[in-house]
C-alpha cells in the first residue's frame, strides 16, 4: 500500500452558505429535475444548520447522475459522462445509508489527496479508520456544481461511495470518479477541458484521483 501524502496543492473553496448552495440548485433547475418546488429547496436551506463546508445534496433517486453531469461547467464547457457508462445511474449507494428525505446535508468534505496513487480497494479500509464516508457520485457532482475550483488538473478524485450490482449479487469493478476531459479520443476535442464523469478499475491506481470523503450525512439538525 503507498505511503499517503497529506499535502494538497491548493486551499479548497469554502462552500457557500446553504441558502446560497439553494439558489445555485434552483438558478440550474435541479429542483425540477428532483420533482421539488424551489420553495421547498429554500426553505430546507433555511432551516438547517450547516457550517463551512457544508453541502446540500439531492438524493440521487431523486436527481440522478446523467442529469446533474450536464449542468458542470468548466472554461464554459460542459459536463459529461463518458460513452462507455450508459448505466451510470445504475450505480447506487453501497453500504451506505441515505437520510430519507430528498434533500440532505453532506458535511466534512475532503478531496482525498493524501490518497492519490491509491486504489479503491486500498482507499476504502483506510477511509474506514478515519471514520469517513466516501463520497457518492452526485455527491461530487454536486459539489462541483458548488465549487468548480474543487476540480483541477491532476487533483481530481474518485466517488468509490457509488457501486454497480450486478444481477448475481456481485459488485461491478468499475468505480466512478470525476475528472477534466483532455479531449482525446471518444471524449472528442470540443471536449477539451470539460468536466468529465467517468471510471476506474477497483483495483488500479492513479496518481491523479484521490478519493472524496465526508464525516456524515443528515436531514435534521434543524435551526432554532
Amino acid at each position: 500500500m503507498p505511503d499517503p501524502t497529506p499535502e494538497t496543492s491548493v486551499v479548497l473553496p469554502v462552500l457557500p452558505a446553504l441558502s446560497a448552495q439553494a439558489e445555485r440548485l434552483i438558478e440550474l433547475g435541479v429542483h425540477e429535475i428532483a420533482g421539488l418546488s424551489a420553495d421547498e429547496v429554500r426553505t430546507f436551506a433555511a432551516t438547517r444548520a450547516g457550517g463551512d463546508g457544508s453541502l446540500l445534496a439531492v438524493r440521487p433517486d431523486r436527481a440522478p447522475a446523467s442529469a446533474l453531469a450536464p449542468l458542470l461547467r468548466r472554461e464554459g464547457r460542459p459536463g459529461f459522462v463518458v460513452t462507455d457508462m450508459p448505466d451510470v445511474d445504475d450505480f447506487a449507494p453501497c453500504d451506505i445509508e441515505l437520510p430519507d428525505a430528498p434533500l440532505y446535508v453532506v458535511t466534512g468534505l475532503d478531496r482525498g489527496d493524501h490518497l492519490a496513487d491509491w486504489s479503491p480497494d486500498e482507499a476504502l479500509p483506510a477511509l474506514a479508520k478515519e471514520n469517513r464516508s466516501p463520497l457518492l457520485l452526485s455527491e461530487g457532482i454536486h459539489w462541483v456544481l458548488q465549487e468548480p475550483a474543487v476540480l483541477e488538473r491532476n487533483h481530481c478524485f474518485m466517488t468509490i461511495g457509488s457501486r454497480l450490482r450486478k444481477p448475481n449479487g456481485t459488485l461491478d469493478a468499475r468505480t466512478p470518479a470525476i475528472w477534466i476531459s483532455n479531449g482525446t479520443g471518444r471524449d472528442g476535442s470540443e471536449r477539451r477541458n470539460a468536466p468529465k464523469v467517468g471510471w476506474c478499475w477497483w483495483n488500479n491506481r492513479h496518481t491523479w484521483l484521490g478519493f472524496a470523503s465526508t464525516t456524515g450525512r443528515r436531514a435534521g439538525d434543524v435551526q432554532p
